[in-house]
């Protein structure tokens, strides 16, 4: 059974009637792959705590382009669903599933008033929006300086770690997606890969087929 005590650090600090609070309206939601969380800066449906499943957090260029920011993995809270929580901040991020997830979704309203209340809380939510700050300037600097070729090899390795598998079930859309990138230089890369033995590709497949020089191509692109 799923326990919301196991999942929040700051739990042991919470007074018997904010437990009590956070129990009486804390949901679990299951969402099918491909679902959509958030839709932008005005949208506010509520935190969301992965149970398991995956989040994917991006944005969208006024071209159309998608650029994945960070995900989201068991355990990991999504504040950005509810970004009216937090005074003059607003984020322009789209939020989905990529695959079915399951997550607990804490009301906005509630965890605001958690904040208001406990130190532990609001210490807590301000390093993890500080992690997170990290992680997206952790990946300008990326977009800023590093080799597309670089980027491209480590999501490839990523894609495989959390697959389990170096055969891959990706278009070259979605890698696009991820990237920021246009779907016709991510081709254009990966035939350039094939060509030099690091993959094998097939329509929406793609195998790596050395992953030792991919590792040592995509070290200056991965934390």
């Amino acid at each position: 059974m799923d326990r919301l005590q196991d999942y929040l650090p700051f739990w042991g600090k919470l007074s018997a009637g904010q437990r009590q609070l956070l129990e009486d309206s804390v949901q679990i939601r299951r969402l099918a792959a491909g679902t959509l969380l958030s839709g932008g800066a005005e949208d506010c449906s509520g935190l969301m705590l992965v149970i398991e499943g995956r989040l994917r957090v991006y944005t969208v260029s006024g071209e159309g382009r998608e650029l994945t920011l960070f995900r989201l993995f068991e355990r990991d809270l999504c504040l950005f669903s509810a970004s009216c929580i937090l005074n003059s901040i607003r984020f322009d991020v789209m939020i989905s599933a990529p695959c079915d997830t399951r997550v607990f979704h804490i009301p906005a309203a509630v965890y605001k008033r958690l904040m208001a209340e406990s130190p532990a809380v609001a210490g807590y939510t301000n390093e993890l929006m500080a992690a997170r700050f990290s992680e997206v300037l952790w990946l300008t600097e990326q977009i800023l300086y590093q080799r597309m070729d670089v980027r491209l090899a480590a999501l490839l390795l990523e894609e495989a770690e959390l697959a389990g598998t170096d055969e891959l079930r990706l278009t070259h859309g979605e890698l696009a997606n991820h990237l920021g990138s246009a779907r016709e230089v991510v081709t254009r890369m990966l035939q350039y890969f094939q060509g030099e033995g690091l993959v094998s590709l097939t329509r929406g497949h793609i195998r790596l087929t050395d992953r030792d020089r991919l590792e040592r191509l995509a070290a200056p692109g991965r934390r």
